[in-house]
């Protein structure tokens, strides 16, 4: 999915990315219930993800007796501030971020290493190996079933790398910095989410007393619990700010997600003009504060029944990023369809995902599969009742919206918007000019292309293989 949406943000570095090329190449109508999905999926993620710092605040014993309504305004604000500075604003905090999460990560796979293999001298299980694997543990807890109630999960952790492609737009090269940080995602997937889940998986049993002791969700979290029961003091407060980081990075990125993708629908003509304003130094300022207004829904949780109410928020964002990853990648298969018929070669673009249009493929059939997993899961959820209305919807619940949501701009256009009415763009159709980035146009000699297209490919090769391994470093740090 990176690779398909770096090869067209280098192309179209336009205002909505994603959501765009989704209009442009594959549907309108698609699109926009995409687009505004996914606008909400961030909206109602803000104010959890709040109401979560909040409550990782009371691991510390000096927090305790404090009312979480004392930290909510300081941490939107706080979230607010960053919008201001714009997309420069956004790239440092998540800069400063990012570093302390890298960092964590890299001790934690460490540690992770010395107590899978008995090295800490309180934990008195010694050595470890596969131990929680094996019976009458599991490695698939629950089996089959188990397994496909996990995808969404595994989803929404995902979520975010696609932002690369709407700072496109605010980026000074998009050329150079959207294919840079679209590769670096296998290797940090690979290191930083794999291998860490992979070492929690070992050295913590799955049924572990301490996951149902939790107070807070620092306390139930993985990370924390495998550290106590290696006995170890101090380090449990360490990694708790870290996971305080880890949720603030998250809200962080919900206020640029959702901002910048409907001020680029509302300029667009797809969301109320109003919400199209940009000041001088580009920042959006009403879709800010409409984030803002949204982010206080984080008092509904000191409700009686705010628990309740945050589950059906939530509901509205689980599946929403299967459908967008979808969408990108049927976007970039059909992008390639009508480049060839308009008697483009694939020499001509700046640059080409690494995986061609079969990865793509491959990225729209697993986006396919995780939602009839996750259909099955919502009949027949684990441990749960079966064919309950309420679970089903709880966890299925993105899915009817992005259909309503469907059938009402296609039901707008059909009045409004004649062009709209067609269920899908024929490629013939299709406009692969308007946004194209200039050394791609019309006019431009093919030597001026092979230079612009051989100019990322030459700067991998420069400095021999120091520079190699210091770019390797690069790439996953």
């Amino acid at each position: 999915m990176m690779q398909a949406l770096a090869e067209m943000t280098v192309l179209y570095p336009i205002n909505g990315a994603f959501t765009m090329y989704i209009c442009r190449f594959v549907d309108p109508s698609f699109g926009w219930a995409c687009g505004i999905e996914y606008a909400i999926s961030w909206l109602t993620v803000l104010p959890f993800e709040i109401s979560a710092a909040c409550n990782m605040i009371h691991f510390w014993p000096g927090s305790h007796g404090i009312n979480n309504s004392a930290w909510i305004v300081p941490l939107l604000v706080a979230l607010v501030v960053i919008q201001f500075f714009g997309v420069r604003g956004y790239g440092e905090v998540e800069f400063a971020l990012s570093l302390m999460k890298i960092l964590a990560c890299i001790g934690f796979i460490i540690l992770g290493i010395i107590i899978n293999c008995g090295g800490v001298p309180t934990d008195d299980r010694g050595y470890i190996g596969g131990r929680y694997w094996n019976d009458p543990y599991s490695a698939f807890l629950n089996g089959f079933h188990g397994f496909c109630s996990v995808f969404v999960t595994a989803a929404f952790a995902y979520t975010g790398t696609e932002l690369t492609g709407l700072a496109a737009a605010e980026t000074a090269n998009p050329k150079k910095e959207i294919p840079k940080a679209s590769n670096q995602v296998a290797w940090r997937i690979g290191i930083f989410y794999v291998v860490n889940l992979l070492l929690v998986g070992l050295i913590v049993p799955a049924n572990s007393p301490l996951y149902g002791s939790a107070t807070t969700e620092s306390q139930g979290s993985p990370f924390v619990i495998a550290i106590e029961l290696a006995g170890i003091k101090v380090l449990p407060s360490i990694f708790n700010a870290v996971i305080l980081i880890a949720v603030m990075s998250v809200a962080n990125s919900c206020t640029f997600g959702s901002t910048r993708t409907l001020q680029a629908l509302a300029a667009n003509g797809m969301f109320p003009k109003k919400m199209a304003y940009v000041d001088k130094k580009g920042r959006p300022l009403p879709v800010v504060i409409l984030q803002l207004l949204f982010g206080l829904l984080a008092f509904i949780n000191l409700a009686h029944n705010g628990g309740t109410i945050f589950n059906w928020l939530l509901s509205l964002s689980g599946l929403t990023i299967l459908f967008v990853y979808g969408g990108i990648a049927l976007a970039h298969i059909r992008f390639r369809k009508a480049w060839a018929i308009n008697g483009h070669t694939l020499d001509e673009l700046p640059y080409k995902a690494n995986c061609g249009v079969w990865g793509s493929w491959i990225c729209l059939l697993i986006c396919v599969l995780a939602l009839i997993a996750q259909f099955y899961v919502a009949l027949y959820p684990v441990g749960g009742p079966n064919l309950d209305a309420t679970t089903f919807f709880q966890l299925y619940l993105a899915g009817p919206l992005l259909i309503f949501l469907y059938l009402l701009w296609k039901g707008y256009s059909w009045i409004y918007e004649p062009a709209h009415r067609p269920l899908f763009i024929r490629t013939k159709d299709i406009d692969i000019y308007t946004g194209m980035r200039e050394i791609s146009g019309v006019g431009i000699s093919a030597e001026d292309r092979r230079a612009s297209n051989a100019e990322l490919g030459e700067e991998k090769h420069q400095g021999g293989a120091g520079a190699y391994i210091k770019n390797a470093i690069r790439n996953i740090i």
